[in-house]
């Protein structure tokens, strides 16, 4: 027996018919734990078949996050099947990222599936928090703009998200905080929404609790850690506070300058100088907080005039114990921010501070920034300070003036920060490079050589190329020429009163072996600006200065110099290239200022041409309001043009004295036509008169015979109006009565209606009471028979028990008596199925009777099921049971011998 059933059982069902049966029952259940067993098995099957149950079951899993929405346990178990299916593992058979992006598709392409995200953001239960945002994430990552639309587009979408951290939980706070991070960057209306619904206030109140930048925990910008290498949490805070506050100082963007204002006034800049200055702080956070003091007084005049007036710890003066000593800072003797800024930027030569120096020297070009006063007064400062002969090393102008000496290898960024600002002070300042030019060597009187700071400068950069130094010192020399003697006729002519710098300058471009890109790229740029704005009247005229670089450099390799300096990566690559030491502790690779870079690509095109330009054309400058530079041939040129345009105007004065005889001859005739004219026009007002007479007099006639008409028209409509009203009351009568005859009608046919069905209502009760009788007393005779059958059953069971020799003749007894069992239900089936003809024929009449008849319908299945269980008893007892025979049984028992007879007989009587 149990071999057969072994052979019986059902195949091993595969994974894919699996999941096609769970999704069926996801689909079809009707009861919420079928639901929830559905959707289990599913789960566990998502990691490793995630097409497969997401091509099966997705809808019916985001229709559950809808139906059974208020079940936390279904919902908990629906999101963390679907975050399974957007990260499978990743040695799955089905594993792709195309399922990532159909799961986003299907949320996406309906609204109403992120609202329903959004939505269970309002409840308190921990998961559905938690998976609702992680499930968000993983489809923002997807579809990034139909998700922030769909967000957007939500009833309350950004502020149920904002809402979100306030809620004290760590995890469910951070997953909001990484949410609300991925949708704001690109989208300027979430911005808008995040930032109207308190988003500031709840970040700082999170940093609070967090136990702000002393003891921030996870809540930081991951971008920042990147930037310092697993640092402590304090160090991260920090430099992510700073990020912060240059976020709101974007230079041009609408309320930077109120901004700034509002740091300035809450003391933000004072406290950032402080952390930049001090000692105790890690070299990326003094930078960055430089760099926070550049974007908040860049371009704003007020604060440019008052950050002078700040005082911070000296850099180069070590601490000592104060004693309560006043007026030093943290035992250090405080010094004016300007003087603090120049010291860091020219006299700390460590390789480990130059993205210090860098940001330093940002702050001194944010100082006088777009601001013309301020800008020479600090040049003026240098130059005082320069000619006062006191061994100032923090001065700008002492620093590029000053001979190089041997040791400046071990610092070549000194010259090359000193030379970025002086090219910041005097680029497109004319009063400023007249200024500068002004700073001399030499004592006439004495008999000396005077040599102006553009000669030494120049001196400087040949000597730097001969000794082949450091080619960051000649780059800076060399932006620093450029950006003084572009568009400056004077500064040229200075430059050219030493003829040689042009001979050294054009040997550096053709050096051989080749020399570096970019110097050589630089001396040919300033060969060409010097060539550009020289005059004839230059102390090397520019009819000598074409040839000369023609012959010595040439065109060929002067372009391509040009065109080597634009492709290199230095310059190509300026703007994607963080200038900012390596880490690596050798020199970093910053050459160029930015707005060096700028001028240089704006400029190519011209400088690069300006060796094609004939000599004789001279480039007219205004400076000053003063023009400068100018063509000789373009004057002669125009000489010529002015007598030819004499000449034309003489003949055309002739030819307008020969018009002129013509015109009065035109005019006399015109006279005469005119007075001829005025005759034809009375004698034509005559007749036009005498014509408007007539018609006047016609005109009343027709007016009367009109009034004639119009009179008659109206007794006529007077006369039609009585008659008409006359017929509109009889008409009214004849309509009321006919009313009141429909309206009698109307009673009489309702009145009969109602008495009618009150008869059917009357008789269907009737007949529905004797139906209820009838089913009463079958629900009697079926309880005996099956009492009847039980008892004989029982019987049965007993007499096979006791007597297993007479197995045969009982197993006969027992068809016998199912065989009568048989007929006595075929004979109460008749009668139901009479009693089934009655329903159906009464059905239309009531509702009711239709719901009774069901039960009926339902008490006769479980006949039948009761009928089939027997007959498989019977089966198991060992009798045979013909498969025509119809079923009768009760309640399955266990089959097992062990069972008592008590509680067959239980399970048998129900």
């Amino acid at each position: 027996m149990f071999s057969s059933i072994a052979a019986a059982a059902p195949a091993k069902q595969s994974v894919g018919d699996t999941i096609t049966v769970l999704s069926g029952r996801l689909g079809s259940a009707t009861l919420l734990e079928d639901r929830r067993a559905a959707i289990l098995g599913l789960r566990s099957f998502a990691k490793d078949y995630p097409a497969s149950v997401a091509s099966g079951a997705l809808r019916s899993l985001i229709g559950c996050l809808s139906a059974d929405g208020e079940d936390v346990d279904t919902v908990r178990v629906v999101l963390e099947t679907l975050l399974m299916l957007f990260s499978p593992n990743q040695d799955s058979p089905e594993a792709s990222e195309d399922i990532a992006l159909w799961l986003a598709d299907e949320f996406t392409q309906r609204q109403e599936n992120i609202t329903l995200l959004l939505d269970f953001l309002e409840t308190n239960d921990f998961y559905s928090r938690l998976y609702s945002l992680q499930l968000l994430v993983a489809i923002h990552a997807a579809r990034t703009e139909r998700t922030e639309e769909c967000i957007s587009l939500a009833p309350l979408g950004i502020p149920r998200l904002v809402a979100v951290l306030d809620d004290r939980r760590d995890a469910i706070r951070n997953e909001a905080l990484t949410l609300l991070t991925y949708l704001t960057p690109s989208s300027a209306l979430i911005q808008q929404s995040v930032a109207y619904q308190n988003a500031f206030e709840r970040t700082f109140s999170i940093i609070e609790v967090e136990g702000s930048l002393s003891e921030g925990g996870r809540i930081k910008r991951r971008r920042r850690r990147s930037l310092l290498g697993p640092k402590n949490s304090k160090t991260e805070n920090i430099y992510a506070l700073l990020a912060v506050i240059r976020l709101f100082l974007v230079s041009g963007a609408v309320g930077t300058t109120q901004n700034q204002a509002a740091f300035w006034q809450h003391g933000v800049l004072y406290h950032a100088l402080q952390v930049a200055f001090s000692r105790k702080a890690e070299m990326p956070i003094r930078a960055e907080a430089l760099t926070t003091c550049a974007d908040t007084i860049r371009g704003n005049a007020k604060l440019q005039e008052n950050f002078a007036q700040l005082q911070v710890p000296s850099v180069l003066e070590t601490a000592a114990p104060t004693n309560g000593q006043a007026g030093k800072l943290n035992g250090v003797p405080p010094i004016y921010v300007i003087d603090g800024l120049l010291d860091l930027v020219l006299s700390v030569p460590s390789t480990q501070a130059f993205d210090l120096r860098v940001a330093a020297c940002q702050c001194i070009k944010a100082y006088f920034f777009n601001h013309p006063e301020v800008r020479m007064h600090f040049l003026r400062r240098a130059i005082e300070g320069h000619a006062s002969g006191v061994d100032e090393t923090a001065n700008v102008l002492t620093t590029l003036l000053r001979p190089l000496s041997t040791s400046i290898s071990n610092d070549p960024y000194r010259r090359w920060f000193a030379a970025a600002i002086v090219f910041h002070l005097v680029f497109e300042n004319p009063e400023g490079k007249a200024l500068a030019m002004s700073v001399s060597e030499g004592d006439a009187e004495s008999g000396e050589e005077v040599v102006t700071s553009i000669q030494t400068i120049t001196a400087h950069l040949i000597t730097a190329l001969s000794r082949g130094e450091d080619d960051r010192i000649s780059v800076g020399y060399l932006m620093l020429l450029i950006g003084w003697l572009f568009e400056d006729v004077d500064g040229v002519n200075d430059f050219l009163g030493e003829a040689s710098n042009i001979h050294a300058l054009a040997q550096e471009v053709v050096r051989h072996p080749p020399g570096s890109v970019l110097v050589q790229g630089l001396c040919a740029m300033i060969l060409g600006v010097i060539y550009e704005f020289s005059t004839k009247d230059s102390p090397v005229p520019r009819s000598t200065l074409h040839p000369v670089i023609i012959s010595r450099v040439g065109r060929e390799k002067y372009i391509d110099a040009l065109n080597q300096l634009r492709s290199h990566d230095l310059m190509r690559d300026f703007e994607v290239t963080p200038q900012k030491a390596d880490g690596s502790g050798n020199l970093p690779d910053v050459y160029f200022d930015a707005s060096f870079v700028d001028f240089f690509k704006d400029n190519y095109s011209r400088i690069a041409r300006a060796i094609d330009r004939d000599p004789g054309l001279e480039i007219s400058v205004v400076t000053n309001g003063v023009q400068k530079g100018i063509s000789r041939e373009l004057v002669d040129s125009l000489r010529s043009q002015l007598e030819e345009k004499e000449q034309a105007l003489q003949a055309a004065l002739s030819d307008v004295a020969s018009l002129n005889g013509k015109l009065g001859q035109e005019q006399a005739d015109h006279r005469r036509s005119k007075e001829a004219s005025v005759a034809e026009l009375s004698r034509i007002k005559n007749i036009n008169e005498g014509i408007q007479r007539n018609h006047q007099e016609e005109l009343k006639k027709f007016e009367t015979q009109q009034q004639a008409k119009i009179d008659e028209h109206k007794r006529q409509l007077g006369a039609a109006q009585k008659e008409a009203a006359a017929a509109m009351e009889s008409l009214r009568a004849e309509h009321k009565d006919k009313e009141a005859e429909l309206q009698r009608q109307v009673d009489y046919v309702r009145k009969t209606a109602e008495a009618e069905a009150a008869r059917i209502q009357r008789r269907s009760e009737a007949e529905m009471a004797d139906l209820r009788a009838t089913i009463s007393r079958l629900e009697v005779d079926l309880m005996k028979a099956n009492k009847a059958k039980t008892q004989e059953v029982e019987a049965t069971r007993r007499e096979l028990g006791s007597k297993l020799s007479a197995e045969e003749s009982k197993a006969k007894a027992a068809e016998k008596q199912v065989t009568d069992l048989e007929k006595q239900l075929s004979t109460k089936q008749k009668e139901v199925s009479e009693v089934q003809n009655q329903l159906k024929e009464k059905e239309a009449q009531h509702s009711s009777t239709q719901t009774e008849l069901d039960d009926l319908l339902m008490v006769f299945g479980d006949l039948e099921e009761k009928v089939e269980k027997y007959k498989k008893r019977l089966q198991g007892l060992g009798e045979t049971v013909s498969d025509g025979e119809e079923e009768d049984g009760d309640e399955d028992e266990d089959d097992d011998d062990d069972d008592d007879d008590d509680d067959d007989s239980e399970e048998d009587s129900d």
